[in-house]
């Protein structure tokens, strides 16, 4: 390996640390805040804006099925229900539509 190449190693391991470190600083300053309540939200936050985006362009099966799915999660709090009603619904009209 040459010279350039452990040149950018270093550089990855440092940005990656510093990314961290920014991120523990943010953290704790955040938590610190009045904004606290957005950490507590982040999880369920980035689980909604992933199926967003994979909606996205779907057919109608896969958002009849993801409105399903939302209805048990909502009524139920229980994800293997919402698994299941989601998957259900969705293969059965995706069979239909064969």
């Amino acid at each position: 390996m040459t010279g350039a190449h452990w040149a950018v190693i270093g550089i990855l391991a440092i940005a990656a640390l510093s990314i961290r470190v920014v991120g523990l600083i943010a953290g704790g300053r955040i938590r610190a805040s009045r904004h606290a309540w957005v950490l507590d939200e982040l999880p369920g936050l980035i689980v909604v804006c992933l199926v967003a985006a994979s909606l996205a362009g779907q057919p109608v099966q896969t958002w009849i099925g993801a409105a399903a799915a939302f209805g048990a999660a909502v009524l139920t709090n229980n994800v293997i229900a919402t698994m299941i009603v989601g998957v259900t619904i969705y293969a059965g009209l995706a069979m239909n539509s064969m």
